[in-house]
């Protein structure tokens, strides 16, 4: 076989393979067999029509593609590993001779995975600020707690309106003098002060009572998700329904067995501060595992190709795709309600993509100079973490990665990680 690689602009890069004409005629008599296996013939058992029939019904070119499909993906390899070539983008074939008795002869082109040129990432100082864990951070976890056991009671008759009360409303809202579609709401849970409505909205209902109708004036924002609506002034015409306010218990040894299984509220204050220390622990070793892997990768120089940064775009939408699908929403409902598109969706997510292949690029040239590898047993582990959290067994998670086809992506995610773990390891 032979290759050669001409090398052409944004990373692109184009294989031109010769192979012999002895292996074409070797992977078509391989073809004349599959596919005499897989259709029926009149006057011949399956598997057993001689490849002059086969020609004769299914084509000599159609049999010539099928033998290519295998003899390209081979070849496409050995001329990669021969050249030392790692490509990121699935190549587009230009086949220019595809003959029996003929040498085939065709051309590859894809994006080549880029160099990297590594700048410091052992011995890296990686300083973080550990969150303080003080009588107030306790106070504060404390406060959120009685919110949670508070009982919502209605307000006393003739009371009005305040910041924080949660109320029932209907409202009507109208643009220049008309009712606009999806403007109008019964007995609709608002929290006073949420922020929930359009920026003024909230705020003028406060004073309104129980049974009076109160208007209020508001101007759409130029970002709102309705073009209809963008930067509209309308006037809504609301009605409080109920006011409730909170009430929340006493601070005490009764609030705490209530709360907790803990007997005094001196106890439940200790175990408090206990796991606010440990999440502070926790979130400063986040932070210098990340601050590190960040620095590493600043520390190197790589033009990262647009294609991968397109590709991480995709991926990560398709993802965003998943979660909200097991909210029950469809991506398009999603980006309605979010008031935006997905070209929009795909500029936002555009730096977060890059600085993410990047990281990746510059963990597999670390994971190579370090001559950093995969091992079964860190596979096994992995396999092994992803079925306590599933619900599954090894065993499950295994067949459906393999059945899936990912399980180069599971290798490949569990070598960055061992990677990273040893930028980490060696932080000064």
């Amino acid at each position: 076989m032979e290759v050669k690689v001409n090398a052409l602009e944004n990373h692109q890069v184009e294989l031109e393979i010769t192979v012999p004409a002895a292996e074409l005629d070797k992977e078509y008599n391989a073809a004349c067999k599959r596919i005499a296996g897989q259709v029926n013939i009149p006057g011949f058992r399956k598997g057993k029509a001689p490849r002059m029939v086969l020609e004769r019904n299914i084509g000599k070119e159609s049999i010539l593609n099928e033998a290519f499909e295998r003899l390209g993906q081979n070849s496409l390899t050995e001329a990669l590993n021969k050249e030392n070539i790692e490509i990121v983008t699935r190549p587009e074939i230009d086949v220019e001779t595809l003959e029996l008795g003929k040498d085939v002869i065709y051309k590859a082109k894809a994006t080549q995975k880029p160099e990297v040129e590594l700048g410091e990432y052992k011995g890296l100082k990686v300083e973080v600020e550990k969150d303080v864990v003080d009588d107030e951070a306790v106070q504060q976890q404390l406060v959120r707690m009685l919110d949670r056991q508070a009982d919502m009671v209605d307000a006393e008759e003739g009371a009005a309106v305040e910041k924080d009360d949660f109320v029932t409303l209907d409202f009507k809202g109208f643009v220049d003098g008309e009712a606009f579609a999806g403007g109008e709401g019964k007995d609709y849970p608002l929290q006073i002060g949420s922020n929930a409505f359009i920026p003024g909205f909230e705020d003028q209902l406060i004073g309104a009572k129980v049974g009076e109708e109160k208007e209020v004036n508001v101007t759409f924002p130029e970002d709102y998700h309705s073009e209809e609506l963008k930067g509209k002034p309308a006037l809504f015409k609301c009605t409080v329904k109920s006011i409730k306010r909170k009430v929340l218990p006493e601070l005490n040894d009764e609030f705490a067995k209530k709360a907790s299984t803990f007997q005094t509220l001196d106890e439940l204050k200790a175990d408090i501060r206990s796991n606010l220390e440990k999440n502070a622990e926790t979130k400063a070793e986040t932070q210098k595992r990340e601050k590190a892997i960040s620095m590493a990768a600043d520390n190197a120089k790589v033009d990262v190709p647009e294609v991968m940064v397109e590709n991480r775009i995709n991926a990560m939408i398709q993802e965003l795709a998943l979660r909200v699908e097991q909210q029950g929403l469809k991506l398009e409902q999603y980006m309605s309600y979010a008031g935006t598109d997905i070209s929009k969706l795909r500029e936002n997510y555009r730096e977060a993509a890059a600085t993410n292949v990047k990281v990746d690029l510059v963990l597999d040239a670390i994971a190579k100079a370090e001559d950093i590898k995969v091992e079964a047993e860190d596979l096994d582990a992995e396999v092994a973490s992803m079925a306590a959290a599933y619900n599954a067994t090894p065993k499950q998670v295994k067949k459906i990665i393999t059945e899936q086809g990912r399980l180069g992506d599971l290798v490949a995610s569990v070598h960055r990680r061992k990677t990273a773990n040893f930028v980490i390891d060696n932080i000064a």
